[in-house]
């Protein structure tokens, strides 16, 4: 009886240790992040930011699940400066990459680093668009796969078995190709299928911008049907502590500008338990803050010459505000229809205020001794000779920014504050840019030179050619 007695008291203790040991509501875990990332879609083409004629459930889900970001905003509406800031925390000219195909300075750090030295696995799946990989050394990288559509899939095998195997705390970035042009082949729908805007409702009885726009709306949905599967692989392997972020790289109605139909991203976060279900912010975000914000939900701290700032105050709580500002940068060259017309545009959640350098009527201050260069200045500020060289616009009452308060009188305390502020930031930054007219760089990219016509440029007989490597500044980076 003794021994029966001792052996129940040992058994008790035993198992009270046990549950004390493995019991998960005591365990402390760090979470998983995933982190998707579509292709060239405005935020105003989803269901849950108003377009009801646009089929996006999947994200739509997101939205009724978790939190919906009014104010998120990347500083750059091209593919490889978008990204750069998403993976290193810090705006494209300081990191480097403020030009289209281009490289990340090699002494930035990445989340590939940040998040590794606190212990996590960090995942590329899908389309990459950064450089150096001495920069971006992901701990696994997945390429695109063919799909059924103009576009590559994204790895959906890859991603349903690592989700099932893994042992480590991960961050996973998926990398849509959708809905990124070329767009499915599909027939033209009516006009009143589609949603128009005032920066497009010109387009409403054009039978070529229909039948792309129908393509894109298809493109979108293609997207969606990815995302669904993968939100499926998440809930039927991962738990309720994973946070997952759905978001576009830029919109695709203002690629290349810094006006918000490029710069505003859709921005959907979804963490059970930590946010909750259905609720929209209007806190400013940025693409910025995505490292700072995983770093500290990593259980580290973000190093002080970071852009960007932790917004997971605002995941907690709605009303939450991180950013007085955030900022934006245009740059025309680089791509295949290069110009000589930098832009840079600071934003409050009120007032935008933008400064294209090479406007018409600064031009002339920008040039200097050399005709050739001379020339296509004079070129870049005659492509967009209506842009002026300030612009201000109250977002609030004017969401598509229509009409510019630059000249108004009333605004003027608005538009001297903001302009002090753009002016300091840029200084910051290290901006190839002064802050005033006077200094106009051409930009040196072997691929996309000013001086030689190809698709989407044409160079007059007598520039083609003209300009030396000199005659550009040249990142040596």
């Amino acid at each position: 009886m003794k021994n029966l007695f001792t052996t129940f008291i040992l058994l008790f203790f035993l198992l009270l240790m046990s549950s004390c040991i493995r019991s998960p509501e005591k365990q402390v875990t760090k979470p998983n992040i995933i982190f998707y990332l579509a292709d060239d879609q405005d935020v105003y083409d989803y269901g849950c930011y108003g377009n009801e004629k646009i089929n996006t459930p999947a994200v739509d889900r997101l939205s009724q699940e978790g939190m919906t970001f009014e104010n998120a905003f990347t500083a750059q509406s091209i593919c490889a400066p978008s990204r750069s800031q998403l993976f290193t925390g810090s705006y494209p000219l300081k990191n480097g990459c403020f030009l289209n195909h281009f490289r990340t300075k090699p002494d930035i750090k990445s989340v590939t680093t940040y998040l590794g030295d606190l212990g996590y696995e960090v995942i590329l799946a899908g389309k990459s668009h950064v450089q150096p990989a001495s920069v971006y050394e992901w701990d696994k990288e997945w390429q695109s796969v063919k799909g059924r559509g103009p576009r590559k899939d994204i790895p959906f095998d890859s991603i349903q078995a690592y989700f099932k195997s893994s042992e480590k705390p991960f961050c996973m970035f998926i990398t849509s190709y959708y809905p990124h042009a070329e767009y499915f082949d599909v027939p033209a729908k009516p006009a009143d299928s589609l949603v128009f805007y005032p920066f497009n409702e010109d387009k409403i009885n054009d039978p070529v911008a229909l039948k792309r726009m129908s393509g894109y709306y298809r493109s979108v949905e293609e997207d969606n049907i990815h995302l669904a599967k993968v939100l499926q692989y998440v809930d039927e392997e991962l738990d309720d502590n994973t946070l997952f972020i759905y978001s576009a790289d830029h919109g695709v109605s203002g690629k290349f500008t810094v006006y918000d139909c490029g710069l505003n991203v859709p921005f959907v976060a979804r963490w059970p338990k930590v946010i909750k279900p259905g609720t929209r912010s209007d806190a400013l975000v940025h693409y910025t803050d995505v490292v700072p914000t995983f770093i500290e939900m990593a259980g580290g701290e973000a190093i002080s010459d970071m852009d960007g700032k932790s917004f997971l105050p605002v995941l907690k709580d709605k009303n939450a505000e991180i950013h007085e500002y955030v900022y934006g940068v245009q740059t025309n060259q680089g791509i295949l229809a290069a110009s000589v017309f930098p832009a840079r545009m600071i934003r409050s959640n009120r007032y935008k205020y933008i400064r294209n350098f090479n406007a018409v009527e600064v031009s002339e201050q920008n040039m200097g001794d050399n005709e050739y260069v001379n020339a296509f200045i004079t070129i870049g500020a005659n492509k967009y000779k209506n842009k002026p060289y300030e612009e201000l616009y109250d977002i609030i009452n004017d969401p598509f920014e229509q009409n510019n308060l630059a000249q108004d009188e009333a605004h003027l305390s608005t538009k001297q504050e903001l302009a002090s502020e753009l002016k300091k930031w840029m200084k910051e930054q290290g901006d190839i840019l002064t802050g005033e007219p006077g200094y106009m760089p051409l930009i040196w990219r072997k691929k996309f030179l000013l001086d030689q016509p190809r698709k989407n440029l044409s160079v007059p007989d007598r520039l083609q050619n003209k300009l030396r490597k000199e005659d550009y500044l040249i990142l040596d980076y």
